[in-house]
């Protein structure tokens, strides 16, 4: 495409003939990544382009009296301005599911920080500023901003002409979607318990807070069609939702993917794709847009807050009796993901634990704060805080150690789940946490040193407010499940195109997927798959673009799963093709052709035994083998919208945590001194990568146990803090060792035995930074995250 630059490349990986499965192979744009010069999609450059800029609501919830757009557009620069009038099509809204999020405003604004108008400019700063000029009348309307307020008598309704298939089975227009999940008899149960424990919860809205912000460039093509460059998690999704907006066949609106700076389910949905296409197609000119960190907060969608009610019974001896407990989540103003969420909420609820009487509810709401969705953990994450500490109070009541109290009731391969679901493959959640409790514990008062304290490893850093007065030490332990994969009857496939064929004289293999690569580290296994199935050591991982059949999202903890599953699926049908040619040419030269075993291996074509038959470059010669395959799991089934009972889910990840506090009580301030993680894998493909991810996702929930919340006024619904000013995440000083213990008890469905692994260590990490809190100070603590002032009373 001319002009364009710094776009997609071809990554080449070299490999020894021990890089396959089971090595720690380095990723090929680790380097490019840590020196700075790897191409994200905010570096996108065109030498013609625009730049797009969009203007958002100031208000909630409001009607647009009028739209006055004369000046921006008189201003010099300017190319476009367009508003909902704009539009090119009757096809106005788009969704994941639910299409009620409209490309711009219309007749009302539902949050703040809705698109309403767009600008196309020569610079940057010329279209914000013809942006400002833009005069909006609002005639503001109350806010719905929680349960009491949305489904009360009378409640402003966010989306007033609901047709969606939820519609139907809700209470109320202001929910999203209801699961009831009930079997058993909780209320018998109940009265058979010797001690019951209850808690309200509430779980803070969670920001992905991603580095690179959301951008892309959209080229408009000479066919009348657009060629897309963006940062996404899901090519094809995103395909479906823009090609009817703007009046185009799919086949004319080509996605590539460019280089992604983080995702964590923000870029699930669509952000700025649609709006960079109007432009270009409007312009005729390319046309690019970067949000800056102020835009991105209102730019995707966040996790879900949560409200959570809890009811536990326990036997004398331990034994869990029932479990009630319902769970409200906060959707915002547009569905995103939250029926899916639900979902992943309710099935997930009762935690790794063996319950057999039930009575659960979860609900989604729309309101007029930030739309919520898609965030590592998927509604598991709010479940795994409330019962995590629900098992640590009963532990408490029974005076029993809280590991053992977990132990006992831990599920195990063959339990029943709630959902009537059978556990099919290994679930160590006792060895998990025996496991994480024999680690051993880091030492104590870290901070003394011959020459005093070492402000560094105490409460509050390097802001020296301590010396180790009122320091007090506490440990905690969690465990988690989530499920892996798109459930409920989603058809979760991924299409792998492998291409086989001699360059330079050697054996090459060509891996083409869609699959987004946003940082899990999917094109390094990809390759890594390729050498152990094809027997190659050079293998070239094409640019993710539509080009081919769709990958399926990059979340779910799936990609490895299914995309690899593909991959290996691909690779071995190129196989056969392969010995099929080595037959056809050499099998009248020795018998093994028709009678062995054959392998690729090396380069060379090769018998169980060993031997060795033909160089793989003498098998193909000028010919190549090109196939392109979907595959897909085994299928998962809709809960039941009354009692909740399905196989929903395709396959369960664990993990659990220990976490080692110390807290300043006088000053309200804490330092997480280790956060150690125990995890079953399945089977560990990279092995550097999977304690990576581990690493990852456990720094995440730290992140939301102690600092990181999206305010939203409860009175405006307008978001506080949308700027890492006020918005904090972890950094390097306040990530702690986190040392790994990798269990791998393969799946027998899975591909090479292997388990999700990305979101389990985002559940336990944070209830076992509140349980530590909690052992150190004596306090409750039912909300995260942990402030300051929930320390000190103050």
């Amino acid at each position: 495409m001319t002009g364009v630059t710094r776009t997609p490349t071809h990554l080449t990986q070299g490999g020894k003939a021990d890089a396959g499965i089971g090595a720690s192979t380095l990723r090929p744009d680790g380097t490019l990544k840590v020196t700075g010069e790897f191409a994200y999609s905010s570096d996108l450059w065109h030498e013609d382009m625009l730049w797009g800029f969009t203007l958002r609501s100031t208000v909630a919830h409001a009607e647009i009296v009028s739209i006055d757009t004369s000046e921006a557009l008189a201003q010099s620069g300017v190319y476009a301005v367009l508003t909902y009038d704009d539009l090119p099509t009757d096809v106005k809204n788009y969704g994941l599911e639910i299409q009620d999020t409209p490309v711009l405003a219309h007749g009302k604004v539902r949050h703040h920080g809705e698109p309403v108008a767009l600008v196309a400019a020569d610079h940057p700063e010329t279209a914000r500023r013809a942006a400002a000029k833009i005069r909006i009348e609002y005639a503001e309307l109350p806010v719905v901003t929680d349960e009491e307020s949305a489904t009360r008598e009378g409640a402003p309704l966010v989306h007033e002409h609901r047709t969606d298939h939820h519609a139907g089975h809700v209470p109320h227009p202001n929910i999203v979607h209801r699961q009831p999940i009930v079997r058993g008899d909780a209320e018998a149960a109940a009265r058979r318990a010797d001690v019951i424990v209850t808690g309200e919860y509430v779980f803070g809205m969670q920001d992905q807070a991603f580095l690179g912000p959301e951008s892309g460039l959209a080229v408009p093509g000479e066919d009348g069609g657009v060629d897309l460059y963006v940062a996404t998690q899901w090519l094809h999704s995103d395909l479906r939702q823009i090609a009817p907006v703007l009046g185009l066949p799919e086949d004319k609106v080509r996605m590539t993917l460019s280089g992604v700076g983080g995702a964590f389910g923000g870029r699930e949905d669509l952000s700025m794709q649609i709006h960079a296409c109007l432009l270009a197609l409007r312009t005729g000119k390319p046309v690019k847009i970067v949000y800056n960190r102020f835009e991105s907060f209102f730019g995707h969608v966040h996790r879900h807050p949560a409200r959570l009610w809890y009811e536990h019974g326990a036997t004398k001896d331990g034994k869990l009796t029932h479990l009630k407990c319902r769970i409200v989540l906060d959707g915002g103003a547009f569905a995103s993901a939250s029926p899916a969420v639900v979902g992943n909420a309710s099935s997930l609820s009762v935690g790794p634990y063996v319950v057999e009487d039930v009575d659960i509810e979860a609900i989604a709401l729309y309101t007029n704060n930030p739309p919520c969705g898609a965030m590592r953990g998927f509604g598991a994450v709010q479940a795994c805080f409330a019962y995590e500490a629900q098992m640590d109070k009963l532990a408490a009541k029974l005076g029993l150690d809280p590991v053992e109290f977990r132990q006992l009731n831990a599920m195990e391969q063959g339990t029943l789940l709630p959902t009537g679901q059978v556990v099919d493959s290994p679930a160590p959640v006792a060895e998990l946490l025996r496991r994480v409790k024999a680690m051993p514990l880091p030492p104590e008062n870290q901070w003394e040193t011959t020459e005093g304290a070492d402000v560094r490893a105490l409460p509050g850093g390097l802001s020296n407010t301590t010396h180790g007065e009122d320091v007090v030490r506490g440990v905690g332990y969690a465990v988690g499940i989530k499920n892996v994969g798109f459930s409920e009857g989603f058809d979760d496939y991924s299409t792998a195109r492998v291409r086989m064929e001699v360059v330079g004289g050697e054996a090459v293999a060509t891996v083409h997927t869609a699959m987004a690569e946003v940082g899990q580290g999917g094109v390094t296994v990809h390759a890594q798959i390729a050498r152990t199935e094809l027997g190659v050591e050079q293998v070239t991982i094409h640019p993710a673009d539509t080009r081919v059949g769709s990958a399926g999202s990059t979340s779910a903890s799936r990609q490895t799963y299914v995309t690899g599953g593909a991959v290996k699926n691909t690779c071995e049908h190129v196989r056969e093709q392969v010995l099929e040619l080595g037959r056809r040419k050499f099998g009248t030269y020795h018998p093994a052709w028709a009678t062995a075993e054959l392998l690729l291996e090396g380069g060379k074509v090769v018998t169980d035994g060993g031997e060795v038959l033909a160089d793989l470059a003498d098998v193909l010669e000028d010919e190549a083998v090109d196939l392109e395959l979907e595959w897909r799991h085994r299928p998962t089934e809709p809960f039941d919208l009354r009692t909740g009972q399905g196989n929903g889910h395709v396959q369960y990840s664990f993990a659990a945590h220990r976490a080692v506090v110390e807290v300043d009580t006088g000053l309200g301030l804490v330092k997480v001194v280790e956060l150690a993680c125990a995890q079953d894998v399945g089977k560990a493909l990279n092995p550097l990568s999977v304690v990576g991810q581990i690493q990852g996702g456990t720094t995440q929930g730290l992140g939301v146990a102690v600092m990181e919340e999206i305010i939203v006024d409860p009175k405006t619904a307008k978001v506080r803090n949308p700027s890492f000013t006020d918005y904090l995440i972890p950094t390097i000083l306040d990530t702690p060792t986190i040392p790994v213990d990798v269990l791998e008890l393969a799946d027998e469905h899975a591909p090479y035995g292997l388990r999700g692994i990305g979101e389990a260590p985002t559940l336990s990490s944070t209830p076992a930074v509140l349980a530590a809190i909690r052992n150190a100070t004596g306090l409750e603590l039912n909300k995260t995250p942990v402030r300051p002032e929930h320390l000190t009373g103050t």
